[in-house]
């Protein structure tokens, strides 16, 4: 046992970063399987229903490498918000184009078409948050192919 003040703190379990609890769950990016998303992304699913207690939402960190872009798309039920943390890009949304950098947050309404491209000299990595929860039946390509 470890001590914080004269505090005695029990040791954690040895399952703690993915062990179901009634109180906390943490799950860490490095220890989650990618895959990709109907778009084209590469992402790591960090909480959603699928693999947490969450179930109205879901955070997952994307990625694209270098001069790469996601397929146009949008998401009838899903609203996301992107969240640049590293590299830098442009997204397109109903057409509208912006340059995003890290610490940027993009709002994405349901059913607005948007594509993102990476534009810088390292993998663009970002969090993307759905509610509801990110589901490829809810993913309408409009855009095969191209940047």
């Amino acid at each position: 046992m470890a001590t914080i003040t004269g505090v005695l703190l029990p040791p954690p379990a040895a399952s703690h970063r993915t062990r179901m609890s009634t109180s906390m769950e943490v799950k860490n990016l490095e220890e989650t399987s990618a895959f990709i998303t109907k778009d084209g992304s590469e992402i790591r699913e960090l909480l959603a229903y699928r693999n947490s207690a969450i179930r109205n939402q879901s955070l997952a960190e994307a990625r694209l490498p270098v001069g790469s872009a996601t397929e146009e798309h949008y998401h009838p039920q899903t609203e996301e918000i992107y969240y640049i943390t590293h590299g830098t890009g442009r997204i397109r949304i109903e057409g509208e184009i912006r340059d995003v950098k890290a610490g940027d947050a993009i709002a994405i309404l349901p059913g607005r078409r948007h594509k993102l491209w990476n534009t810088g000299a390292e993998t663009l990595r970002l969090l993307c948050c759905c509610a509801p929860a990110y589901e490829h039946s809810d993913t309408v390509v409009t855009e095969h192919g191209g940047l």
